[in-house]
């Protein structure tokens, strides 16, 4: 990776941060979360087991029968 400063005069320290947050941003992403499976597909989802998610709520309204 090669710096360069095209205006002023920085300090150590700022080069530093600069080089810090450069290092950060390029560091490795984290790997992608597997594919959600279809609830069309998914069994547990025929036998009423309950999923953690974001309409965990409402799905645990509709399993009591109400």
């Amino acid at each position: 990776m090669n710096i360069r400063v095209v205006r002023g005069a920085p300090d150590e320290a700022e080069l530093a941060a600069l080089v810090a947050v450069l290092a950060a941003r390029s560091a490795t992403a984290p790997p992608p979360a597997p594919p959600a499976v279809p609830t069309w597909r998914d069994p547990a989802a025929r036998l009423g087991v309950l999923r953690p998610g974001p309409r965990a709520w409402w799905t645990s309204r509709l399993s009591t029968g109400r």
